[in-house]
């Protein structure tokens, strides 16, 4: 978990410790593992955080999981194309973002990198640039409004 997004406002966020807790009460899997990675590498942007991950782990194969909506303004991001080129990546379909995702900037400039979604098993073991997106069925919850209940000012 980030510390703060540097695209994001600060005003109306979370402290990191109230996110961290937050995760924890809904990532109810056993292999999933909710951590401050990010303020534990000393790391702000995904680029350098990759970096550092794979120097720390050079015989992991890292996949990348990034949200429609985050896809879709990706190129604001700095040094956004050294991610693709980094790892393999996983866009996941989050509607209403997915068509401009597929539209966007990181979309055409990675087009031929693209690997059919019925291939994504393999894209951890490709060398990168390779990128999937992945359609899912969509879930109804909102961020904001399970932020809004935090509050307590109901969802809206």
């Amino acid at each position: 978990m980030a510390p703060q997004n540097p695209l994001k406002p600060v005003a109306g966020m979370a402290a990191l410790d109230q996110r961290l807790r937050r995760a924890e009460s809904v990532a109810c899997h056993p292999r999933l593992r909710v951590t401050a990675l990010e303020a534990a590498l000393g790391t702000r942007f995904t680029s350098d955080t990759i970096a550092a991950l794979r120097r720390r782990f050079p015989r992991t194969r890292f996949v990348w999981l990034i949200g429609a909506d985050n896809l879709a303004q990706m190129h604001r991001w700095r040094r956004w194309q050294a991610i693709f080129t980094q790892v393999p990546v996983a866009a996941l379909d989050r509607s209403p973002y997915s068509h401009r995702a597929l539209a966007g900037k990181a979309a055409r400039r990675f087009a031929r990198a693209r690997v059919p979604a019925g291939r994504a098993g393999v894209l951890a073991g490709r060398a990168p640039p390779a990128w999937v997106f992945l359609h899912q069925r969509p879930h109804p919850a909102s961020a904001t409004a399970i932020r809004a209940r935090a509050r307590g000012k109901g969802a809206g």
